[in-house]
């Protein structure tokens, strides 16, 4: 009768636990980003794109930032939000090297997250040259068909958090633990 008692107890701390942890499994995240995680391009991109599991808004008034080797910095044109994909006009100034991608952007639930996406440029940025008709901010890039949809990126989080799958590892472990530690404890009083 206690092991019945217990084994309840067990399996609605379990379910607690599992239920607790479902509003933390909802936030949204990076689905994927162009250019994508780790790639390496031979020219740099006129346009960056990110794709979010759900509806965001931008942070602040400098969401996106891309900054590479020897201090090159690139200018982000005013970022453009539809649901859930960011896309922001870039010009790209600097060496060959990793450049590194930072967002801010704020979820449907008031979530606030900021992450980074890493990627290669194989060739130096080409120098811009001086024309007395340009202007400050860069011009969009133009939507047309022919781009190629970019691959799936690795969810990005912010890097000082534990990713939601280490949680959820971690209640399942825990539950087991607790059949375990249940079904010694019953062997032993019998």
């Amino acid at each position: 009768m206690r092991f019945k008692r217990f084994g309840a107890s067990l399996l609605v701390t379990g379910l607690a636990l599992l239920g607790a942890a479902s509003p933390a499994l909802a936030h949204s995240e990076l689905k994927s980003s162009d250019p994508a995680r780790g790639a390496s391009l031979a020219t740099p991109p006129t346009q960056i794109k990110l794709t979010f599991s759900g509806p965001v808004t931008l942070a602040d008034d400098n969401p996106i930032q891309i900054t590479g080797p020897e201090n090159a910095s690139w200018t982000v044109g005013r970022a453009e939000v539809a649901g859930s994909v960011v896309t922001a006009p870039v010009k790209a100034v600097g060496p060959a090297g990793e450049y590194t991608l930072r967002y801010k952007v704020t979820f449907e639930d008031t979530h606030a997250a900021s992450g980074s996406v890493k990627f290669n440029l194989s060739a130096p940025a080409p120098a811009a040259s001086p024309s007395p008709s340009s202007s400050q901010a860069p011009a969009p890039a133009s939507s047309s068909g022919a781009a190629t949809p970019a691959p799936q990126a690795a969810v990005t989080t912010p890097e000082d958090l534990v990713p939601t799958w280490v949680w959820i590892v971690l209640a399942i472990a825990a539950v087991a633990a607790g059949v375990v530690v249940a079904l010694r404890f019953t062997r032993r009083k019998n």
